[in-house]
């Protein structure tokens, strides 16, 4: 079945999440690599979070609680510093332009319930996608699969027709388990989203 739809997460493939930066605080700061990220997102309260169900300052407070209880001594607000570093992935915003049409295009992120104003109006990129879906305003959250079927069903398209794009591998998978072909992309090790697509025949109508 031909692809018709290409879905994206938004962190870490149309927004660069700056894993250098975060690894760059843990360094200057003495923490066990990966302590940055895992204080802020393997938690119970983003979890809750990510669909709907938290309080997005109240998870924040805590990863920086967690965050000083691993260090064992009181710290800057690193997670912000690290947040400070984040913008778009200016190719792969350029390679949605070009996509659609033919393409029908969406947003599937695991993310609080801010994304939707931060695409629209912190990177005024809302209108380059037909469907963008937050699992906290849908409750959903990858690697769910009512999530990636949630998402064809917005565009119109079975899951057969669909391409998904992440970051995360579990979430690449259980992208694949619902029928929908998946690339695990990741712009820290220099991936070229646009030649990872043209893999699968999708290309821009003027390529």
């Amino acid at each position: 079945m031909a692809i018709r739809g290409v879905i994206f997460d938004f962190g870490g493939v149309i927004h660069n999440m700056r894993w250098d930066v975060a690894h760059a605080l843990e360094q200057e700061h003495g923490l066990e690599r990966n302590t940055v990220v895992r204080t802020l997102y393997d938690s119970d309260e983003w979890r809750a979070v990510q669909v709907g169900r938290g309080d997005v300052q109240a998870w924040r407070e805590a990863a920086q609680q967690r965050l000083e209880a691993a260090a064992g001594r009181t710290l800057p607000p690193l997670h912000e510093q690290w947040h400070e570093t984040w913008g778009l992935i200016a190719e792969n915003v350029e390679l949605v332009r070009t996509l659609r049409p033919p393409y029908r295009l969406a947003v599937l992120s695991n993310a609080d319930i801010t994304l939707e104003d931060r695409i629209r109006n912190d990177y005024g990129i809302y209108d380059l996608f037909d469907e963008v879906i937050c699992s906290a305003d849908v409750g959903l959250a990858k690697p769910d699969a009512a999530a990636y079927r949630l998402a064809a069903e917005r565009l119109g398209l079975e899951a057969e027709e669909c391409v998904f794009i992440d970051d995360t591998k579990p979430n690449v998978e259980g992208a694949r388990e619902v029928g929908m072909a998946a690339i695990h992309f990741r712009v820290d090790r220099g991936d070229d989203l646009a030649a990872q697509l043209a893999e699968l025949d999708v290309r821009p109508a003027s390529a």
